[in-house]
């Protein structure tokens, strides 16, 4: 029996780098160089052994590798574990990334109420060569962290010491502003706004740019309705306290879903949108083209955040100057069928 169980043990060992090369053609240092996401190798050869690697089941020794090289191949990723499509569909763009750079994942969150500190402290037990911090929620206190791996931040507020780091991600105030600007040059005399959870960094870059566009246009701020949570319903109750309020003819949401709840309650309201009421929303979910009416939104472009993100931290890692500048295309309006011009008061339509 015990004999049996050290063969049994023997056979279920996978199979090694020497297989790989065989199986693919290649010498065991070109196997290595692909594995470890090297250059100088031909797409072919690439091809050939990844194939190979996927065929028979090849796991690298990590530990192994790590001790060798003095790096893991592996990056850390500071993530709300949420389901919603923003911080989603950046998770899916980091891992494919930094899967195509050669690196594997480690995922930390904070959904439940984790401290940012305390995930990146458990990716550096796991073994890391860098981390990403992406669309964590704070106190709105700036975070100060520490740790022996370059970290790349995709919201601000972080504090790192010098050279350790870097801020990364789409400008979520200038996309803000973008669709701020966007209702008021349609002639609406302000712009009303549904905010997100204030301990999220993206819904106060949005509210700040929301602030700013009406500021540098002369126009009035109104006040906030409660501040919503991203969700369909918190949108709605905030768009039935605007439909209450007949001056109420432009409205920014911090997000598609809440916008889509306005949409609801302003219909349930009677308010027309857009003859009585444009409402623009924010991410470009795949649903928002087929609204009724077809939602203006704001587009995140996630791959090339992403991207860039991957480029800036494994140039830290890699001892390399970082990528600068914003990444490309982050940001941009589609405007759709839900914002139109400000419509003047119709004595044969007068507003509820």
């Amino acid at each position: 029996m015990t004999t049996t169980g050290a063969a049994s043990g023997r056979r279920r060992r996978g199979p090694g780098m020497t297989e790989v090369a065989r199986a693919a053609g290649v010498s065991q240092k070109t196997v290595s160089r692909v594995v470890n996401g090297e250059p100088h190798v031909s797409p072919d050869v690439r091809d050939r052994v990844l194939r190979a690697v996927r065929d028979l089941g090849y796991r690298p020794n990590t530990a192994a590798r790590a001790l060798l090289l003095g790096r893991y191949r592996r990056i850390g990723v500071v993530s709300l574990g949420s389901s919603l499509y923003g911080p989603s569909t950046l998770l899916i763009a980091l891992e494919r990334a930094m899967q195509r750079a050669g690196y594997s994942v480690a995922l930390a969150s904070t959904l439940e109420g984790q401290r940012v500190s305390v995930a990146v402290d458990a990716l550096l037990e796991q073994g890391v060569d860098g981390i990403v911090l992406s669309e964590p929620i704070d106190d709105g206190t700036p975070l100060r962290l520490t740790a022996d791996v370059p970290l790349v931040s995709l919201g601000e507020g972080v504090e790192l010491a010098p050279g350790a780091g870097a801020v990364v991600g789409a400008d979520g105030v200038a996309a803000a502003r973008l669709a701020t600007e966007h209702l008021l040059s349609l002639g609406h005399r302000t712009v009303w706004h549904i905010p997100g959870p204030q301990d999220w960094w993206a819904a106060r870059d949005r509210l700040r740019g929301w602030r700013e566009a009406l500021a540098a246009a002369g126009a009035p701020e109104p006040p906030l309705p409660s501040p919503g949570d991203w969700s369909p319903d918190s949108g709605y109750a905030a768009g039935r306290q605007l439909a209450r309020l007949t001056d109420v003819t432009a409205v920014f949401a911090a997000n598609d879903d809440m916008a889509i709840g306005a949409l609801h309650a302003f219909a349930d309201a009677g308010r027309a949108v857009p003859g009585d009421v444009s409402v623009v929303g924010y991410d470009d979910i795949p649903a928002a083209a087929h609204l009724f009416p077809p939602l203006t939104t704001v587009r995140q472009n996630l791959t090339a955040v992403a991207d860039r993100a991957v480029d800036v931290l494994i140039a830290l890692i890699e001892g390399r100057p970082a990528p600068s500048g914003p990444a490309g295309g982050a940001v941009e309006l589609t405007v759709r069928a839900s914002t139109g011009p400000v419509r003047g008061p119709d004595p044969a339509h007068p507003r509820p």
